[in-house]
């Protein structure tokens, strides 16, 4: 699972990635500007938590 958006009014390209281990899943959720080489990465082990920080960082 990857879905990336753009936000409507800055420059920030937002993502969310599933990643599977031997110990199950994570969800990546990161943020960047990439004219200016920034990110922001956060790495969580509940969806639902995943899903509301990609919400919270297009509003």
């Amino acid at each position: 699972m990857v879905k990336t958006k753009k936000h409507p009014f800055k420059k920030w390209e937002i993502s969310i990635i599933e990643l599977k281990d031997n110990k199950g899943k994570k969800y990546k959720v990161t943020r960047r500007i990439p004219e200016l080489s920034v990110a922001e990465t956060k790495i969580f082990m509940s969806k639902r938590k995943a899903k509301k920080k990609f919400n919270e960082w297009l509003k």
